[in-house]
């Protein structure tokens, strides 16, 4: 009798699976995710490409686990106030909705066409990586509204995005290199005085 395909091909797991979400990675800063491949992402993980579709079975799947696995726990800031909140999430070291990683910025950068191209991809990145990091800002929002620090008809979820959109902007468009500097820049004069108009 012929044992069944699931037992002759083990699910990619553990150390194994971390080793081709690094290579994911890796191959993801060299090329970029339009130009990255399946077999590409197997030669750097030393496996075949039959390996990684025991696990993956897209390109899509396979990048979103990759950049998913880069992030790391977060506690919602409570410093008291809405301007240091902003300033933790956005500028602390290790804080996945940070604006000034380094390597978040990196890896966001090299997917950013696939967001706008893909939309299989586009889908799962938001729902996997970017809805955590809009749900912690907007309790941080939420949060002040409650503490009576901004208007109550503010609405969140354009509040939300406006600090991002802004740093974003002037990283990627403009080429201004994200700093705390800047992201409290946008804080001071631009978020905060239209968020508390009228209070």
């Amino acid at each position: 009798m012929t044992e069944p395909e699931h037992a002759a091909r083990p699910r990619v797991e553990g150390e194994r699976e971390r080793e081709v979400l690094d290579a994911t990675l890796e191959v993801l800063g060299d090329v970029g995710y339009d130009r990255l491949t399946m077999d590409a992402v197997a030669a750097r993980a030393k496996a075949s490409k039959a390996t990684l579709y025991r696990r993956w079975t897209s390109k899509a799947g396979l990048v979103v686990d990759a950049v998913h696995s880069t992030k790391a726990p977060t506690e919602l800031p409570d410093t008291g106030s809405l301007r240091e909140d902003l300033r933790v999430l956005f500028c602390g070291a290790g804080h996945e909705a940070g604006l000034i990683e380094p390597t978040q910025v990196a890896l966001f950068a090299s997917v950013l066409t696939a967001v706008a191209r893909d939309e299989d991809f586009a889908a799962a990145f938001r729902e996997r990586v970017l809805a955590p990091k809009v749900a912690l800002a907007h309790q941080v929002w939420e949060r002040a509204r409650e503490r009576g620090e901004i208007r109550p008809d503010a609405d969140l979820d354009l509040f939300g995005a406006a600090l991002p959109g802004i740093v974003l902007h002037r990283v990627f468009v403009l080429g201004e290199p994200p700093t705390p500097e800047l992201v409290t820049r946008v804080i001071d004069q631009i978020v905060l005085p239209a968020a508390t108009s009228g209070c």
